[in-house]
């Protein structure tokens, strides 16, 4: 079966044009105006991807993000009008997977559609590791709602520390350099002062650790990288 696509888009013209060209692409194709129709489509018939406009009427688009990656690993490309990089920014931090700002090549947008559709089916498709680390010390890794919880606190992840999470937790006693890491997230380079991963490894240790200036679950590797302890070894 063709893998489902939902627009959520409150301008009917654009909404209308983007389903008929995906739809071209071989996609099936839903549409709904806002997130109450948003909701009655996925109830019904559960989609592999969503479309949507940030600058919806009622509950936008960032506020539906947020609460679908709380419950969802559908995947999620926001569409904005807007030029102001706070908003991409927010989005991806609310677990969005990509963005395309307005007005944008039909092309692109169908490129970045195809790549994270099979970025969903690998995941899918993935056999699952019998060393996944879910639960170590006090804590527990919820993967499907993307947090982390223990008997004082619940700590939920933004996109890039859900990523940074699983790849060092599924990974464990082993040191992955930042490079890797970067591609691990779906980041296919990384400059020589790109500090991204060391910034989000600072935010995890913030949830995570007791003491973030003296860790104990993500340790660094100087000039190697970052590594997860191995539950198994404590």
């Amino acid at each position: 079966m063709p893998q489902h696509i939902l627009i959520v888009e409150d301008d009917r013209t654009t909404r209308m044009r983007l389903a008929a060209y995906l739809k071209e692409q071989g996609y099936r194709v839903s549409q709904a105006e806002n997130a109450t129709e948003m909701d009655e489509i996925l109830s019904a018939d559960p989609a592999e991807l969503l479309l949507i406009d940030i600058n919806l009427e009622g509950k936008d688009g960032l506020t539906i993000t947020r609460e679908q990656r709380s419950k969802s690993r559908v995947g999620i490309i926001l569409l904005t009008a807007r030029d102001d990089q706070v908003d991409k920014i927010v989005g991806l931090e609310m677990g969005a997977d990509d963005y395309v700002t307005k007005p944008f090549d039909k092309r692109e947008l169908a490129a970045r559609v195809k790549n994270l559709m099979a970025r969903i089916a690998d995941i899918g498709q993935a056999p699952q590791r019998s060393d996944q680390v879910e639960e170590f010390g006090p804590w527990c890794f919820d993967r499907i709602r993307r947090r982390l919880v223990s008997a004082a606190r619940t700590e939920t992840l933004t996109k890039q520390e859900f990523d940074v999470m699983s790849a060092l937790a599924d990974h464990p006693g082993q040191t992955l350099s930042r490079t890797r890491l970067a591609e691990m997230m779906g980041r296919k380079a990384m400059r020589s002062n790109d500090r991204m991963i060391d910034v989000v490894v600072g935010r995890l240790r913030k949830k995570l650790e007791h003491d973030p200036a003296h860790p104990e679950w993500i340790l660094t590797e100087h000039g190697r990288g970052y590594h997860f302890v191995d539950p198994k070894s404590v």
